[in-house]
């Protein structure tokens, strides 16, 4: 079971790896010294129904289970409303537990519930989608949604720790579990050449969700993220680089409304555009774009944005990005494989090339 620590100076945590881990829940939260007067499960409804039960019987009669829908459209306010109500309802206090069970909609809005409750209490990551094992777990961004934009109303909260169980990723939907090599794939264009090379090469195998694949997929991507955080907690400089794809991705999932692409379907499509503008605005060479764009196609992922996408909602959107910078935007771009940038450009340098 691989296992690392993150060093974050205020509040450094585990992280474990491996399969079978909820079946060691219990075991693993008693590490982590948690109080645990009272343990609240948030989960969809969806993941609830495959892997509560048993970690309800394990947590013990001062646990509790607080279902929503699945998707984005739970990353709301009423949801979030709704949460809270039920942590008054449980009479939750600041030694109570919340744990995020499922993909990353859970971890944002569980993750931000626990940090605003009662201005902040334990939150512990157990993610079961690939998206969430190798990016959004780690790192402490929660959020939910506004209709004018994807995670504008989130905190920075770290977790108390994150168990990322690779056996929950063979019960995945085809489709979900695609959407999260969007992310592994992004770890190799920002930070590892030598990651695109292997991913090529391994690509069969962690389609076919061969367990040590997967086991290497989700610590190496989190191992990359571990560093950018450690070194920019807050987003100030180094850890804007994790946002490559994310521009146009967060524009194409608000504009078209939460769910009708999934959030790696639309960061896959925003990486191949960010391409697009390196080889304009950073120098990134034609070969390294098309290994990158046909690396994402071998995922299984899109590559072109939708018809007709340069519609007012689509501008709107991308004109509310929180990287946005008086009448430009921060772009995460690639002077090679491995390496990224911020490039200040204007929409209509951005709206030329993509």
């Amino acid at each position: 079971m691989p296992s690392f620590r993150v060093e974050l100076p205020a509040s450094p945590h585990d992280v474990h790896i491996g399969v079978g881990l909820l079946a060691r829940f219990n075991e693993m939260l008693s590490a982590a010294r948690l109080d645990r007067r009272r343990t609240v499960i948030v989960t969809d409804e969806t993941v609830g129904g495959q892997y509560a039960a048993p970690l309800l019987e394990q947590l013990g009669a001062r646990a509790s289970l607080v279902t929503v829908p699945p998707g984005e459209n739970s990353k709301s306010l009423a949801t979030l409303a709704y949460l809270y109500e039920q942590f008054a309802r449980l009479e939750l206090d600041r030694s109570s537990v919340v744990v995020a069970l499922g993909g990353g909609v859970i971890g944002d809005l569980a993750g931000f519930a626990a940090a605003t409750y009662l201005r902040g209490i334990a939150l512990v990551q157990a993610p079961t989608t690939l998206l969430a094992q190798v990016d959004s777990a780690l790192g402490g961004k929660t959020a939910i949604n506004l209709p004018s934009g994807k995670n504008l109303v989130g905190a920075f909260y770290q977790p108390r720790a994150i168990i990322a169980d690779i056996a929950t990723l063979t019960t995945l939907p085809e489709r979900t579990f695609r959407e999260g090599l969007a992310e592994v794939i992004k770890y190799g264009a920002i930070r590892d050449a030598p990651f695109i090379d292997w991913l090529e090469t391994a690509m069969p195998q962690i389609l076919a969700r061969d367990p040590e694949h997967l086991t290497t997929v989700v610590e190496r991507s989190l191992r990359h993220k571990a560093y950018v955080v450690t070194n920019d907690e807050r987003e100030s400089g180094l850890r804007q680089i994790l946002n490559f794809g994310h521009t146009f991705g967060h524009a194409l999932e608000t504009a078209s409304g939460y769910g009708n692409y999934f959030h790696g379907e639309a960061v896959a499509i925003g990486m191949v555009v960010a391409s697009r503008l390196s080889r304009h605005y950073a120098g990134l060479s034609a070969d390294d774009a098309g290994r990158l764009a046909g690396l994402i196609a071998r995922a299984g992922l899109p590559t072109r944005m939708p018809d007709g996408w340069r519609s007012e909602e689509f501008l709107s959107a991308l004109r509310h990005d929180k990287k946005r910078a008086g009448e430009g935007i921060e772009f995460v771009l690639l002077d090679r494989l491995g390496h990224a940038l911020l490039r200040k450009l204007d929409f209509d340098r951005i709206l030329a090339v993509a």
